[in-house]
């Protein structure tokens, strides 16, 4: 019965997962709603294209009209106009084939262009996602190191205050050396609080940035290598990352669409060549007479059929400015995807070059740090030496103790924003 018990509460609260940044990534990737959207309006253009290529078929439909007339009507027998009740039964076949309209053909051209846009657009959407995520995973890291650099901080003290109350006991060390310690203790209990806020809070912003509502996992470091600058070093890196970027390339692509769009208006312009062909036949009785007063159905039915074969050729002459409205405004639509493209590639050269400087300066903090990390501990074990052999006071160790646990976490952070840049740069460098 415990056992059962047991499992019910395991059932209840599920064991948490553990995610790496890449694993964030693909869930990202896969699960949040932009992209979804993204994916729907790919598949929404394909349907487009489909529909535009029907414009080239012919459209052929069939119909059924039953109809009662009372009172003046045409006899149908005598095509004369009497006072009488008649049933019409009329049967029609159609088909109309628009032969020539370039407009036709252009709307499968545009269709193609707006379904490679949104496959850029949703390439741009988990780019954008891409980058949220990063940014958020590495807060929350540098959020959760700096905690546990406190926490480090706290535990330390709090054992160094019992040694210390120890020695004060035996005369080793004065009273105000306590005093100093809890004094101390107190401010960093004070930051403890605020970096668990920021911690929590980190988590909280990268769960958003997942689209994940649940809890229930925990984001940690993967065995990462640090990128060579040598890239960072190619003059034409930033050319090279642009023209790959899809925010570049669907701009591109809405240009050429936009231009399109400008042909299809001057098609108001062309004639149009159109094909029709219909079948009818019709039943006529008339009511309240007896049925040998009204011709079959079947002989009606042969005789009354009708066939119609139309070729007709529509020529614009004057159509109230509209097909001249619509190109100018196709050619303003033009201009303005142009002027998109020139705040694109500035936006992307702000953020390409942002990146560049952020990874060197990070990457030459990194290297100082971890040149001059060494010394820092082997200063800070001398210091502790001299600490417990009296030579030193409490709150001047203090003081090189947090320097020391400082540099270690100045040591991770940096590391982690070299690693940041080095995945934003990934992401920058996919492309389409």
């Amino acid at each position: 019965m415990k056992n059962m018990i047991f499992l019910f509460f395991v059932g209840l609260y599920p064991a948490q997962q553990t995610w790496n940044l890449q694993q964030c990534l693909d869930y990202a990737t896969a699960h949040h709603p932009l992209v979804k959207q993204a994916t729907v309006n790919v598949a929404k253009n394909d349907k487009l294209i489909t529909g535009s290529k029907g414009m080239l078929l012919p459209s052929v439909e069939a119909g059924v009209r039953h109809t009662y007339s009372f009172g003046s009507s045409i006899n149908q027998s005598s095509n004369q106009r009497e006072a009488l009740n008649t049933q019409y039964d009329q049967f029609t076949a159609q088909a109309d084939w628009s032969l020539f309209n370039w407009k036709n053909i252009l709307d499968i051209s545009l269709s193609t262009l707006n379904k490679e846009t949104s496959a850029y657009r949703l390439k741009l959407a988990q780019n954008k996602v891409k980058l949220n995520v990063i940014q958020m995973f590495f807060a929350y890291q540098n959020g959760k190191s700096w905690l546990e650099v406190l926490e480090t901080q706290i535990s330390g003290m709090q054992d160094q205050i019992k040694r210390t109350e120890k020695e004060v006991e035996i005369g080793n060390r004065p009273k105000s050396d306590v005093y100093d310690i809890k004094a101390n203790l107190g401010t960093l209990q004070e930051q403890w609080v605020s970096a668990k806020n920021q911690r929590d809070q980190s988590k909280i912003n990268l769960l958003n940035a997942l689209a994940f509502t649940q809890d229930s996992l925990e984001f940690v470091m993967a065995e990462e290598t640090l990128s060579s600058e040598a890239e960072f070093r190619d003059p034409d890196f930033t050319k090279k990352l642009l023209e790959k970027n899809p925010a570049y390339q669907s701009v591109i692509a809405e240009i050429k669409a936009q231009e399109k769009k400008e042909d299809i208006a001057r098609a108001g312009y062309l004639p149009t060549l159109n094909a029709s062909y219909s079948w009818s036949t019709f039943y006529n009785k008339v009511l309240g007479k007896d049925d040998n007063s009204n011709i079959r159905f079947s002989d009606q039915f042969s005789q009354n059929k009708n066939q119609t074969v139309l070729l007709g050729l529509t020529i614009p002459i004057f159509n109230k400015l509209q097909v001249k409205t619509n190109v100018e405004t196709a050619k303003l639509d033009i201009i303005n995807s142009k002027y998109d493209k020139e705040l694109i590639i500035n936006d992307l050269t702000q953020n390409i070059n942002s990146i560049k400087a952020q990874f060197l300066n990070a990457q030459e903090k990194y290297n100082l740090l971890d040149t001059n990390f060494e010394n820092q501990k082997l200063s800070f074990q001398k210091s502790e030496e001299k600490y417990k052999e009296g030579l030193m006071d409490a709150y001047t160790f203090f003081v090189v103790r947090n320097g020391w646990l400082q540099a270690n976490y100045n040591l991770i952070s940096s590391k982690n924003d070299v690693i940041q840049q080095t995945e934003l740069l990934k992401v920058l460098e996919s492309g389409f």
